[in-house]
């Protein structure tokens, strides 16, 4: 089963916002949040993993080699058909962000898909490209960075989640239960990363889960899968045989603003100091 945003009765959903600013209100928000995230974390089990897999097991980890990647954006699309992301140019799990260095500025130019430039070269928001804007400029330096959610090990979305719909599964992935989230995008607002979004038609946030229903099955990440220059690495760090144990072994990885402490769980290679 595929992890989608699911619709919900009005009624409970203004009940559980009740619910949660009465937590907060009472000064009980975190033993809160631990209770529903315990009940959370079984319905996801029951709802999203494959018969017989055991999640305490593994420990997975995501690579990209910036080195490689080329822009294609075939990751976004794959993304957004696997995962029922809405057809337009507000709602990505997964997004390409364009770095370009002129002759002579420090500072990098940067545009992703949902550039209104790139929405007009592409004729479409469901359709996704780079459109040809540096052409004629003197460039020193040009690479692509692919973003996704970072599955961190200490995530502050979980920390402030008033509910307890989002939480971190014991094999590394943090995900959301769309049956509990009241939509009031306190984790939008921690994530250091940027990477949530708020779906306005179901009132609920969404984000990346590295495709969760796949990789519990034996398969990549939809991403993963469809990338045609391997920029995008994924497996088992508990498997030292793994490819993402590998990418690791064999590259010297930084990860996303390290400052934050919380321990990222995608790890890069090829990096400009301007995107940490």
């Amino acid at each position: 089963m595929k992890w989608r945003i699911s619709k919900h009765q009005p009624g409970r959903r203004r009940f559980m916002r009740l619910m949660a600013s009465t937590f907060i209100y009472a000064g009980m928000l975190v033993s809160a949040s631990g209770l529903l995230g315990r009940r959370a974390m079984a319905v996801a089990r029951q709802l999203t993993v494959a018969p017989g897999y055991d999640w305490t097991r593994h420990r997975w980890g995501f690579g990209v080699d910036a080195t490689r990647c080329i822009g294609c954006l075939r990751c976004v699309e794959a993304c957004k058909i696997e995962n029922g992301v809405a057809q337009d140019a507000s709602h990505f799990r997964t997004w390409v962000e364009r770095y370009v260095y002129l002759k002579g500025k420090r500072k990098p130019l940067v545009d992703s898909q949902h550039d209104p430039g790139n929405i007009a070269a592409s004729g479409s928001e469901k359709t996704y490209r780079f459109d040809n804007r540096y052409r004629d400029a003197n460039i020193d330096k040009a690479f692509f960075v692919p973003k996704l959610c970072n599955q961190c090990e200490h995530p502050p979305c979980v920390q402030v989640c008033p509910v307890g719909a989002t939480f971190r599964t014991p094999d590394g992935v943090v995900l959301i239960d769309h049956d509990y989230c009241i939509g009031c995008q306190y984790c939008v607002q921690a994530c250091p990363y940027g990477v949530r979004l708020f779906n306005q038609a179901f009132g609920v946030t969404d984000k990346c889960t590295w495709c969760y229903h796949r990789v519990t099955r034996g398969l990549n990440p939809a991403c993963v899968e469809v990338c045609p220059v391997e920029a995008r690495i994924f497996g088992d760090q508990n498997d030292p045989e793994s490819p993402i144990s590998k990418f690791l072994r064999e590259n010297r990885t930084r990860v996303l603003k390290p400052e934050m402490g919380t321990s990222p769980n995608v790890f890069y290679v090829g990096l400009d100091k301007e995107v940490m």
